[in-house]
């Protein structure tokens, strides 16, 4: 398994071509100003791709419930684990 989380082309929402490595196992924090894609790089890029390789690990039988999610508009992710997670 690899060290590291490697982001490259992000282009989701405000995000413009955005390549980033972020180390695993850390606490990780994005921080910038209002609008700036911290956001849209924690949800709509990492999240959203480790839920959808959870959801491809899935069976077909239990896919069928859960209804299609979108790949976020990245070139490449590499070191992502499958990810849930649990509303408040």
């Amino acid at each position: 398994m690899e060290n590291k989380i490697t982001i490259k082309g992000a282009r989701e929402h405000n995000l413009k071509d955005i390549n980033l490595e972020i180390p695993r196992n850390k606490m990780i924090v994005f921080t910038g100003l209002s609008g700036s894609g911290k956001s849209s790089l924690a949800f709509d890029t990492i999240f959203a791709e480790g839920q959808r390789r959870y959801i491809e690990s899935l069976s077909a039988y239990a896919r069928q419930f859960l209804g299609g999610l979108q790949k976020p508009n990245v070139d490449e992710i590499t070191g992502l684990s499958p990810a849930i997670s649990i509303d408040q």
